[in-house]
């Protein structure tokens, strides 16, 4: 994922400046989790018009700087169809940003992408909760000189294990409701049933 399929993501919806769409990225973009600056934004701009994939208007403003918006061109469509088409591969950390990007700016172009991204996400999660850890607790063992008490340490241990799985369970949870219901949406039949037992006997597996 670059810079430029985002501002490609944003000029599919309407055309921007890059100071709106710094302002769009710290306002509605802000749980997307991908932080950008003003000047990356500026460097990045002139990059898509060269590549032909982005073109601009001068809008004058009245005792400001003119400022320059920002439209997609049909080349533009092609290289973020072709983003959207492109494999998707999850990252181990629930903290990268690549699916909540993806998930908006190549599910918006239609279902077929949002919910083939659901689904991927959906299995691979399901596949690796079955790691180390997911579902069993152990104690965790302190020497005879340790400066912890063994009953606190391991008190504070379950509640960052509980921590883990919790949010782990909660995404995945989100992840199987927004799909039934864009299915729904969209007019298709449910193509997975809930995962409640453990990563042997989930869908698929």
């Amino acid at each position: 994922m670059r810079l430029e399929h985002v501002i490609l993501g944003l000029l599919a919806v309407r055309p921007f400046s890059g100071y709106d769409m710094r302002k769009w990225m710290e306002g509605k973009g802000k749980y997307l989790g991908y932080e950008v600056q003003l000047p990356q934004i500026y460097r990045t701009l002139p990059k898509l018009v060269a590549n032909g994939w982005a073109e601009f208007d001068v809008d004058p403003r009245e005792g400001r700087p003119d400022a320059k918006v920002y439209r997609i061109t049909e080349a533009g469509r092609e290289e973020l169809l072709a983003w959207a088409r492109s494999p998707y591969e999850p990252s181990p950390s629930m903290a990268d940003s690549d699916f909540r990007l993806r998930f908006l700016f190549t599910g918006q172009l239609g279902p077929e992408f949002a919910l083939d991204l659901l689904r991927t996400e959906i299995d691979y999660r399901i596949a690796h909760v079955g790691g180390p850890g997911w579902l069993d607790f152990h104690v965790t063992e302190t020497s005879p000189d340790s400066l912890v008490d063994a009953a606190w340490a391991n008190s504070l241990h379950l509640a960052a294990h509980e921590f883990g799985y919790s949010t782990m369970a909660s995404y995945i949870a989100w992840l199987q409701l927004t799909l039934a219901r864009l299915e729904v949406q969209a007019g298709l039949p449910p193509s997975r049933t809930p995962y409640r037992g453990r990563p042997e006997e989930a869908p698929g597996s």
